[in-house]
């Protein structure tokens, strides 16, 4: 069986887009998604994204790791997906779609840059070395000495695996402070099992844990991942956080068909 795929990457974040609203794809086969992410043996991808039907929105967003799993929300996936419906004529400059932790309003601006509403954050947890918090996916964050030399990928995994974060883990961020307004991230990602060129759930996290540590107090920060640059805004009340927007491009990279 031969299907159509668009590959889309936001900010080095890249995904394998396929439109399922007709419900055909074989959502429970782990390897073939796998297959289809594998940089050297399929299409090669951070990560697979179902566009769905969604009866009470303009769409239903399907979001799975390379290694086969689906996952929780990735907010580069995400802008990439309202992107994608936008090229399919799906949706216009505004949308609201369904995602698996709820709701998101997004935009479609000039430039391809989408800007995309992220859940409400009311809690931090700050530890002294590190801070954690749930933008959609969960976040561990932590400031680093010499972020261009730190070993991503084995202080990540070595953290995401340890007993800190148990069974299901957490993505690992490691920060470096450039302005008041301004940090640079990389960040490792689990289900990915390694560093990604970008993680939008993850500059979220960075940004709101940077202004919940007293590190800034600037609610709209500019985060330099590996892959770009991102803005991330938001308004704050006392420990809250809330109209928390993701911002930056997303661009289509490619279309095709590959047998599966």
């Amino acid at each position: 069986m031969q299907i159509e795929f668009y590959k889309y990457q936001g900010t080095g974040n890249d995904f394998v887009m396929i439109d399922n609203r007709l419900d055909f794809f074989q959502k429970e086969d782990i390897k073939l998604i796998e297959r289809l992410c594998d940089r050297r043996f399929g299409i090669g991808a951070d990560g697979l994204i179902l566009l769905e039907n969604d009866s009470d929105t303009d769409f239903r967003m399907v979001y799975y790791n390379s290694d086969g799993n689906q996952s929780s929300m990735c907010g580069n996936g995400g802008r990439c997906l309202v992107a994608f419906a936008n090229q399919l004529g799906i949706i216009k400059n505004n949308t609201i779609f369904m995602a698996t932790d709820g709701l998101h309003h997004a935009s479609v601006g000039n430039d391809a840059i989408i800007s995309l509403q992220m859940i409400d954050v009311n809690e931090v947890i700050k530890k002294g070395t590190y801070t954690f918090l749930n933008t959609g996916s969960p976040h561990h964050v932590q400031i680093v000495d010499d972020l261009e030399r730190y070993n991503v990928k084995e202080n990540g995994a070595a953290i995401r695996y340890g007993e800190l974060y148990g069974e299901k883990g957490s993505n690992i961020n490691f920060v470096k402070k450039i302005d008041d307004d301004e940090f640079s991230l990389r960040t490792y990602e689990r289900g990915v099992e390694d560093e990604t060129l970008a993680c939008g759930t993850g500059a979220t996290a960075v940004a709101i844990a940077m202004n919940a540590t007293g590190h800034t107090d600037k609610t709209s920060i500019n985060l330099n991942v590996e892959g770009g640059k991102l803005v991330v805004s938001f308004d704050k009340s006392g420990d809250n956080f809330t109209n928390v927007f993701l911002r930056g491009p997303a661009k289509f990279v490619f279309k095709g068909t590959i047998e599966i």
